[in-house]
């Protein structure tokens, strides 16, 4: 212990032992320095009143660092006299402090007694105790390197250990002191004992106790010795199976005798094999060793240790590697061959394909492949070795069969031959019952049922597992498959094949038959059975691209075209189609099977933008895809047809309906359209005389007088200008005497036709004619009406004479008789149509009161309707 803490300890008990003037306590058992206690045990410990105290025993406090020991602890010895007794525990490395008077006496002046205690455990045995001499140059150094095991348990108190060596029956002792807690130490032995006998012992010690523990031996048995010098491994041409090892001993036998050790193992492998050499080796101070049962053309890494003789217990490192590979030799296997079929229109496109053999013994220079198509045709290849997996590929036509042997060659000679038979299209052999696949420990494993026995010769020799990648896109070929061959009696196996995870492959299940022919057997494959697998499904990496291709009013087409096979990274489950109205991205979703890649979402808005996306599903998990936006149609299949048919139809039965009542209701429209003209010739005034007086029944206001400009040459035919004075002058006279007079209305000024000798026949239709009406009150007797006398006038442009336009297709008498015809009468204020070349006046008729004598009319006092071409009086 340092001066430090002592002075620190000492400082502290004058505090509590002398701290006050007046002290009269004393704690026994007492110490200068800290009382050491033991972990689990009792410490009892009293606290004395001294000689004049003032004190009594029930003025005694205990107390264990700042804390107050339970009354139940005390025990009241005397008056001046009282112990208290603790259980020591870890953490009690405190001070134990015994006060009179009680702190509650405030009033009497206080004496504190105290002892520092170290709690604490005694030490352990060491356990394992080892030593070593190493040996240095030629010799073995005299230094002992010891080390041992104290225990897990720490003394949390002073602990020292201390080895010691010697020589039995000798007086010198070499000691060497360890550092506190030490689990080694040196012990120089000033000169090795060689060929003796060495003991070795540690002790360790602290203020609980102490312990022991030795070591006796041969001094050999704590030598060692340094690794093998110069270590060779040698080949020889004649024996590729075996290795010479050579070395050189570390140190001279007169001073330690060595047994060696040698390890190999396959540069591709970690796991070692070791030799021991035998001790007739060691003794005939050998230094060459010849490993044997080694495979040809195999590159092995060998090492050497060595280790005393004589019970010695510490092996000597072992040396530094050495590779050497072993010579070739013939190769003790057949090639692996396979074949991958593929049929085409009319023939079979064959790939052959094999491995190296597995037991090469050396380097495959070449292959001789041998092809027999139905013993018709032979053919022979040698296919140079450049790579580890060879091709070669052929046409077999569907009707043929063909049997391949392959051999391989290496410097050291022939394989043995592999052969493989390929039948007819219609003759494959049958398969496996069935087959599935699970993923165990990231690789896939393979389960399938045996084949049914079948009849002689056929026998089953294995199953081959056959696993292809399938290619990423259509225009990249197919790759190589990988195979494997496991016995016929197992249906369950592991692919032994680095399979690269989210790609997909297909897993073929072929069973091999074989059958003897002569003194050679035939393998032939079955019908295999395959299954899409992935030894780690994804999601895939990216999602399908949707279009719309038909929108309609309420229902829309989608499309979408399936995830390429390199981006799938799983088996596609499902797809799930989201769409929404605009921006609204309330979504809906439907749902549908894997090998579906068009939906049509119906019960959709009309004429609305809707935004659809489709998400790709696998066990793994979904991917979005591309979004797509559409509009609806405003009107459904069909509704603009029917509108347009409807508006057709419609148009059809209004104009049905209006022809119909064009039809029903012609008298009224032609009358609409085209009003009546009254007809000059047809009016009664043309045959109207005091001779003849008017009917009774005709009515009795209404008169009709057509007057007609006689005295115009160019209305009238040629024949009938010397007729008109005298007719005018009959009827002048007759009018005159009926009463009639003459009205200011009828003498307006008259238009001229033009003859028809002069040839001017286009003035006719131009020319007008006058009509005038006269409604008066009173005709002939009548009883006169009191209402006022209507006038009307109009003028006309329709043709006079027929005579002028046609003037041959009329006879004399006819046209004669024609002039003056009775006309239709006129209703009162209706205009007749208009005369050509005149007008049509309506005056009031004079009563019969009226000068019999009336004004003279004008020239023009009669016309008539010319009777034309093409017009048909009503």
């Amino acid at each position: 212990m340092g001066s430090s803490h002592h002075l620190l300890v000492f400082l502290m008990f004058l505090h509590y032992a002398v701290g006050f003037t007046y002290n009269c306590v004393k704690i026994l058992p007492d110490s200068s320095s800290s009382i050491v206690v033991e972990v689990g045990k009792n410490f009892t410990a009293t606290c004395h009143l001294l000689e004049g105290c003032a004190y009594t025993s029930d003025d005694i406090e205990w107390r264990l660092g700042n804390l107050s020991i339970a009354k139940q602890s005390y025990h009241r010895i005397n008056e001046t006299a009282v112990s208290v007794t603790i259980n020591i525990s870890s953490d009690m490395s405190d001070w134990l402090k015994c006060t009179a008077p009680k702190e509650s006496l405030s009033y009497k002046p206080r004496s504190i007694y105290g002892i520092l205690l170290r709690a604490g455990y005694p030490p352990l045995k060491p356990k394992n105790l080892s030593c070593i001499a190493v040996q240095e140059d030629k010799d073995i150094s005299p230094n002992l390197n010891c080390s041992w095991d104290p225990g897990s348990r720490n003394p949390q108190i002073d602990t020292t250990y201390t080895v010691y060596a010697n020589v039995p029956g000798t007086v010198l002792t070499h000691k060497a002191d360890c550092k506190h807690l030490a689990r080694f130490c040196v012990v120089n032995l000033e000169t090795f004992p060689i060929h003796m006998v060495l003991k070795v012992w540690v002790e360790v010690k602290n203020a609980l106790g102490s312990e022991r523990s030795e070591l006796q031996s041969d001094s050999s048995y704590f030598v060692k010795p340094n690794p093998p010098l110069n270590v060779q491994v040698l080949t020889e041409d004649k024996f590729p199976t075996s290795l010479m090892v050579t070395w050189k001993h570390p140190i001279d036998r007169t001073i330690l005798k060595l047994s060696y050790a040698i390890r190999y193992r396959k540069a591709t492998s970690d796991v070692w094999i070791e030799v021991r050499v035998p001790e007739s080796f060691t003794r005939g101070y050998i230094e060459s060793f010849r490993l044997q049962s080694l495979e040809p053309y195999t590159q092995y890494v060998v090492q050497m240790r060595c280790i005393g003789e004589s019970n010695s217990s510490y092996w000597s490192n072992w040396s530094p590697s050495v590779t050497e590979r072993t010579t070739e030799a013939k190769p003790a296997s057949a090639p692996d061959l396979w074949r991958i079929i593929r049929p085409t229109s009319n023939s079979r496109n064959v790939t052959f394909i094999w491995k190296a053999p597995v037991k090469a013994n050396g380097k495959i220079r070449f292959y001789n492949l041998s092809i027999n198509q139905n013993n018709e045709k032979f053919e022979s290849h040698n296919i140079i070795a450049d790579n580890l997996s060879q091709m070669y590929s052929m046409e077999l036509p569907a009707g043929k069969m063909a049997s391949i042997e392959i051999t391989a060659y290496n410097s050291a000679g022939e394989s043995p031959k592999a052969t493989l038979s390929i039948p007819r299209s219609d003759k494959e052999l049958p398969g496996v019952e069935d087959m599935s696949w699970s993923v165990r420990d990231e690789k896939l494993q393979v389960k399938w049922t045996a084949v049914l026995p079948l009849p002689h010769p056929l026998k089953l020799s294995e199953y081959l597992l056959e696993w292809v990648k399938i290619p990423q896109s259509v225009h990249q070929k197919e790759l190589p498959a990988g195979w494997q061959r496991v016995p016929k009696n197992v249906t369950v196996t592991t692919l032994n094949a680095g399979l690269e995870k989210f790609k997909r492959y297909n897993i073929s299940v072929y069973p091999i038959y074989k059958y003897q022919s002569g003194h050679v057997w035939h393998f032939q494959p079955g019908r295999p059975v395959t299954r899409p697998a992935y030894v780690q499904q994804g999601p895939p990496k990216e999602g399908p691209t949707v279009t719309v291709t038909k929108s309609k009013k309420n229902s829309a087409e989608l499309t979408w075209e399936e995830i390429p096979l390199d981006s799938q990274q799983g088996f596609i489950i499902h797809y799930t189609i989201f769409y929404a109205i605009g921006n609204t991205k309330q979504w809906k979703s439907e749902t549908v099977g894997p090998n579906v890649h068009s939906y049509v979402l119906t019960d959709l808005a009309s004429e609305t933008d809707y935004v659809v996306y489709v998400m790709a599903s696998t066990e793994a998990g979904s991917v979005k895809g591309t979004d797509c936006t559409f509009k609806t149609m405003k009107y459904g299949d069909g509704e603009v047809e029917v509108i347009v048919v409807v508006v057709c139809l419609s148009f059809l039965f209004l104009t049905v309906f209006i022809i119909m009542i064009c039809l029903r209701k012609r008298e009224v429209i032609k009358k609409l359209l085209w009003p009546q003209v009254p007809d000059p010739s047809d009016s009664s005034i043309a045959h109207w005389s005091p001779d003849f007086p008017i009917k009774a029944d005709l009515p009795k206001e209404d008169v009709s007088v057509v007057e007609v400009d006689v005295f115009d040459g160019k209305s009238l035919c040629e024949e009938d200008k010397g007729v008109l004075p005298l007719k005018k002058d009959k009827y002048l006279s007759e009018e005159h005497s009926s009463g009639i007079g003459g009205s200011s209305c009828m003498s307006s000024p008259r238009h001229s036709v033009s003859d028809s000798d002069e040839g001017d026949s286009g003035q006719t239709t131009s020319s007008t004619v006058q009509y005038s009406t006269v409604l008066g009150s009173g005709y002939k007797g009548q009883t006169p009406s009191h209402q006022p006398p209507a006038f009307a006038r109009s003028e006309s442009t329709q043709p006079l004479l027929d005579c002028e336009e046609h003037p041959d297709h009329l006879n004399e008498s006819q046209s004669r008789s024609s002039y003056f015809r009775r006309g239709r009468e006129l209703e009162p204020g209706v205009l007749a149509p208009e005369c050509d070349g005149g007008s049509l006046t309506f005056c009031p008729v004079q009563e019969e009161e009226a000068s019999p004598i009336a004004e003279e009319p004008p020239a023009s006092a009669l016309c008539y309707m010319p009777q034309k071409s093409g017009y048909r009086p009503q």
